[in-house]
């Protein structure tokens, strides 16, 4: 049986019997490198059973609509987002996508609609959503179903798939590291409420207590600033004399933290160990250097792109994979040491 139409072949035919989708089609013709093989091989096998011709103009129009990719980010102060926000750029360059970035300051359901809405008019191919609160994924559920997404940093909603960093892994590595120096009395600065990252680290500290034998003390409040782990390292010198290790749930309450124990007269590491969460750029040259998680950022954005080009290329936009895992890494500096004796 023939496969050609009585029409001239249009891209969307070339789509159907290949198997894909209309914007892997449209790489294909404009020669994207960013494709599989396998995939490319299907195309060009159904463009020369069709006869399919590309319009110059509608191939130039199609180049600069289906190499954009769009972000949603509904926080881009903090270090967390900022970095991820800027490692996808780097990497959907190099995989030769533009970006367009779209910012929501609180994850509402209509101003994240909008902002849909806006990155659809772009012709994006693909959106990727940075969903660090819970909140942000519960409005993720306002996708359009046949808009390929991937969300990164947090969590993603039902059929879309997520690129995250080990984050419970890293805390219990943070925990792990000053029990094995011998601390019994470590507690937790944790992050933000509602933030799935702060509710990982705090759930590692917790888990690696538990199964060392130690006691579980309520976690300090902190909301990412400098400024609240200052407070926390206040309360912690007034309530808790007890305590020689703490685990604090970003660098930059680390930071404040440090500088309230030094107010205090509190020695670091000799009285105090302190282990952070991110390693930002400047923990090595805080005083003293701190001890911290790192999370490569960089894979971050390189996993999120991978996986947002096969949604695109795939024909079937439900996803039921597991997240994309980054592992976290303990780096260790100065500001931890064994427990006094």
């Amino acid at each position: 049986m023939d496969a050609r139409p009585s029409r001239p072949a249009v891209m969307a035919d070339v789509a159907q019997l290949a198997g894909v989708s209309h914007q892997t089609v449209s790489r294909v013709v404009n020669e994207h490198p960013y494709v599989k093989e396998e995939t490319r091989a299907k195309v060009l096998a159904a463009m020369a059973k069709l006869d399919y011709r590309p319009n110059l103009t509608a191939r130039a129009l199609a180049r600069r609509q289906s190499d954009t990719i769009g972000v949603i980010a509904f926080d881009t102060t903090l270090h967390g987002p900022a970095s991820t926000l800027f490692s996808l750029e780097q990497a959907a360059r190099t995989a030769g996508y533009e970006v367009h970035v779209v910012t929501v300051p609180d994850p509402e359901p209509q101003a994240f609609a909008d902002a849909v809405e806006r990155l659809v008019a772009q012709s994006v191919c693909g959106v990727v959503v940075l969903a660090p609160q819970r909140a942000a994924v519960r409005v993720m559920a306002g996708l359009p179903a046949d808009l390929p997404a991937v969300a990164v940093e947090g969590g993603a909603a039902p059929g879309v798939p997520s690129v995250v960093v080990d984050q419970l892994e890293g805390a219990r590595r943070a925990t792990r590291h000053l029990v094995d120096l011998g601390h019994r009395q470590i507690a937790h600065v944790r992050g933000r409420q509602d933030w799935i990252e702060a509710e990982a680290r705090c759930d590692g500290w917790r888990r690696t207590l538990e199964e060392a034998g130690l006691p579980v003390r309520d976690p300090l409040p902190g909301d990412w600033s400098a400024r609240s782990g200052y407070e926390a390292g206040r309360a912690l010198c007034r309530d808790h004399p007890e305590v020689t290790g703490v685990f604090v749930a970003n660098d930059h309450m680390a930071l404040g933290l440090l500088r309230a124990l030094a107010e205090a007269g509190v020695d670091v590491p000799g009285r105090v160990s302190v282990v952070g969460f991110d390693d930002v750029a400047e923990a090595e040259y805080l005083h003293p250097p701190l001890t911290t998680v790192h999370q490569d950022f960089a894979e971050v954005g390189r996993r999120c792109v991978d996986v947002l080009v096969e949604r695109i290329e795939a024909a079937e936009r439900w996803f039921q994979g597991r997240p994309v895992v980054v592992p976290a890494r303990l780096v260790v500096r100065a500001s931890t040491g064994p427990v006094p004796g």
